[in-house]
């Protein structure tokens, strides 16, 4: 405290020393004007004729002869005074982007207008404002920034406001002038845009990221509003939340790094920064990383944010699932100790809305439905990729002593039947699960192998399986019967011409395989790819069969004739003798 006080000490100093630099020296102070603890020795006259303010103070006390006025709650303390006063008393000074908006605070307060002195303190502020600030954006940003410590008063100036709406016009206009630049002719003659990295006109996303959290939000509104590109938004809350978060290593908080302690206060703080920046997140997908959107989420399950802007996360991270790596899902669990190492219960949420969207998506009318003949659609090669994911998180998972039989369970049964074509990942995590539980009674065991389809085992897993001990009784046997009779498929295979039968078993067996393994709509798919693949057999069948129906007309033609020259051959030898 001694030392705090010790500080102020020198800087009272000096601000008597400035104030004594342009106040009148030949003629003796009438007024003191006092000022968040600072006192300035002034004038009447020069005030007066300038600010409204001080003329009813000085009017209201005129048979008392006032010679001190105290200004409580003085927008931008002594500071803004001294530059005020100075303008009463003529003092030449230079109005910038970091004192107009104190400037315009404090001749609002002292109502320094043009009704009590003509190109008075808030017209001259107001003109500098309107002619240069709003013009440019780097301007604005700066006022903002000064304003953080001016409100209400700012927001009721709309100084505030008019700096957002200059931020939104300019970045949206100069977004516009650069796409048009990127505009360019490809060698077909066609016009089109060229990819960049990184768009010229985004070049305000490191000037917003000096703003406080509600005045951020305010401006990314606006932005949005006003049409700026969803990837533009999206990359400066990238770097908005990389500023404010990792700083703190709140982000980057991973599984194999130590937790931070965090005071309450640092803590509201973020999580005020994480829930508006959720908020605020554009509703296109791919605007943001995934990796990103995973971050956010470790951070709002760490600093224990709102329900809703969790789930929101949940549900977008499920939307472009298919991108995710393993590393993203381990979400690392921040609840008691007795608890699983990892959040099982949130990614399973994840994949339930994964899931029902591409239900969501398979309920289409039949004629958007079975539009595409592609080998596989989107959607299916979407969970294809999701179905290894959740396989090898199942086997991430598996080891802990902790997870609950349920909970794996619940995870691996959340995407459809047909998401699988091969089991060998599934099998892989429940072999592990049962080497890590081992107290697992046999209805347990039963229970959770009933997730495997052994039909879909590779020859590889299926030899595993049939000689696992962790297997029950009932699998094992189920592993052997689908061994056998693939053997026995393949003995066919290798000799066709002995039993046609089996080979037609062997193919009904696979193509059952095969069309569980598919949606409804690939499944649609394949059968028109067949149809069309026998349409075309047929037709060259055809052509098969013209062809040898003339070579058989050409030889019969060449028969006769080579026959009637035999004939009459002999027939002349015959009248010779």
């Amino acid at each position: 405290m001694e030392k705090h006080l010790q500080q102020q000490l020198p800087v009272a100093k000096c601000e008597r020393q400035r104030c004594s630099e342009w106040v009148f020296r030949d003629v003796p102070s009438d007024i003191t004007i006092e000022v968040d603890g600072a006192t300035f020795s002034l004038h009447k006259f020069p005030l007066v004729s300038r600010s409204g303010r001080i003329r009813k103070l000085v009017a209201e006390h005129r048979d008392s002869d006032i010679s001190g006025i105290e200004l409580p709650g003085l927008p931008g303390g002594a500071d803004s005074f001294e530059l005020a006063a100075q303008f009463c008393y003529g003092v030449n000074f230079e109005i910038t982007a970091s004192n107009v908006a104190q400037l315009c605070c404090v001749s609002d307060y002292l109502e320094m207008t043009e009704e009590y002195s003509k190109n008075n303190l808030g017209s001259r502020c107001e003109e500098y404002l309107e002619s240069i600030v709003y013009k440019n954006l780097e301007m604005c940003v700066e006022v903002l920034q000064q304003c953080e410590n001016l409100f209400p008063l700012a927001d009721e100036l709309k100084i505030v406001i008019r700096c957002i709406d200059a931020i939104a016009s300019k970045a949206c206009a100069e977004q516009i002038a650069s796409s048009f630049s990127r505009l360019e002719y490809s060698s077909s003659g066609r016009l089109h845009m060229s990819k960049q990295t990184k768009c010229e006109g985004d070049w305000w996303i490191e000037d917003l990221s000096v703003l406080r959290i509600d005045l951020y939000q305010r401006v990314i509104a606006a932005m949005k509003c006003r049409g700026v590109r969803p990837e533009s938004i999206g990359a400066s809350l990238v770097n908005y939340a990389q500023k404010e978060l990792i700083k703190k290593s709140s982000l980057r908080n991973q599984s194999n790094q130590p937790k931070v302690e965090l005071t309450s206060g640092a803590s509201s703080h973020e999580s005020l920064v994480v829930e508006t920046i959720i908020s605020l997140l554009p509703v296109e997908k791919f605007a943001v990383p995934i990796t990103f959107l995973f971050g956010l989420l470790r951070s709002a399950v760490m600093l224990d944010c709102t329900v809703a802007c969790r789930l929101d996360l949940e549900r977008r991270i499920g939307s472009q699932l298919d991108i995710a790596t393993l590393d993203d899902l381990l979400i690392p669990s921040f609840r008691h100790a007795g608890d699983t190492l990892f959040d099982v219960d949130t990614v399973h949420r994840i994949l339930v809305n994964f899931s029902q969207q591409d239900d969501s998506e398979e309920d289409m009318d039949d004629s958007s439905l079975f539009e595409s003949d592609s080998p596989s659609s989107p959607s299916q090669t979407a969970l294809f990729k999701v179905s290894k994911l959740v396989d090898n998180y199942l086997a991430e998972i598996a080891p802990d002593a902790n997870l609950k039989l349920n909970k794996f369970i619940a995870v691996a049964e959340t995407l459809p039947a047909h998401a699988r074509t091969i089991h060998d990942g599934l099998y892989r995590a429940i072999d592990v699960y049962l080497k890590a539980h081992q107290g697992l009674t046999d209805a347990d065991r039963r229970k959770l192998c009933k997730l495997i389809d052994f039909q879909k085992l590779s020859q590889e897993a299926g030899a595993h399986a049939a000689q696992n001990e962790r297997l029950p009784l009932q699998s094992i046997v189920q592993v052997l019967y689908y061994e056998q009779l693939r053997l026995r498929n393949a003995l066919f295979c290798s000799h066709p011409d002995e039993d046609p039968k089996p080979m037609h078993q062997s193919w009904r067996i696979n193509s059952g395989a095969l069309s569980s393994a598919m949606s409804p709509r690939d499944n649609y798919a394949s059968l028109r790819r067949e149809n069309r693949e026998l349409k075309l057999e047929l037709a060259r069948l055809r052509m098969r069969l013209n062809d040898l129906e003339k070579e058989h007309v050409c030889m019969k033609r060449n028969m006769e004739k080579s026959s009637s020259r035999k004939f009459i051959s002999s027939f002349t030898r015959r009248i010779g003798n």
